[in-house]
């Protein structure tokens, strides 16, 4: 096998596309608790999330969707915030990223599960239209477990999509009586 076939599988990878962003709390950051403010958190979940994908599809990524946005944990001023990202499936233009936020408290190094999220990234190409993905390498169990429960995701996020769009149909159909 030719080395730029071994490298591009090795990014094919979850792990070669793995992204770890790091940030402290600052006053900034948090609310008239002391506590980091949820969106605030939300936009490093997504930065994270952006970097991941985009190393892994080579190309720009928008986010178009963010599932199951959980905050398990309070995270106060001062603490260390670790998000980490990995790929969990790949569909032809789009992927899933979990993304999983730990938070230090520096002083006591007690860590903590702080979120956790689940992103869709779309790619693009130069001109801003959705272009295809390379396929994931699925290797261990665990990734394939990921896997799976990522197209369980797709499946209803999908579905809901469905709901919604009929629903805000038969809504906009529907005219108040005078």
């Amino acid at each position: 096998m030719a080395r730029a076939t071994i490298r591009q599988e090795l990014k094919n990878t979850r792990s070669a596309s793995e992204a770890i962003i790091t940030n402290i709390v600052t006053p900034h950051d948090t609310n008239y608790l002391g506590t980091l403010f949820g969106g605030t958190l939300m936009a490093w979940i997504d930065t994270a999330a952006g970097i991941c994908a985009m190393r892994y599809a080579q190309t720009v990524v928008v986010t178009a969707a963010v599932d199951a946005l959980q905050f398990a944990q309070p995270v106060k001023l001062g603490w260390v915030v670790t998000a980490r990202a990995r790929i969990n499936y790949v569909g032809n233009t789009s992927c899933e990223v979990g993304v999983r936020v730990t938070a230090e408290d520096t002083q006591t190094s007690k860590s903590v599960h702080a979120a956790s999220a689940y992103l869709t990234m779309v790619a693009l190409d130069k001109q801003g239209t959705p272009c295809p993905m390379p396929p994931l390498l699925v290797q261990s169990d665990d990734e394939k477990r990921r896997q799976r429960a990522a197209e369980t995701r797709r499946a209803l996020r999908l579905a809901l999509q469905r709901r919604t769009a009929a629903a805000t149909k038969t809504s906009a159909n529907h005219k108040p009586q005078q």
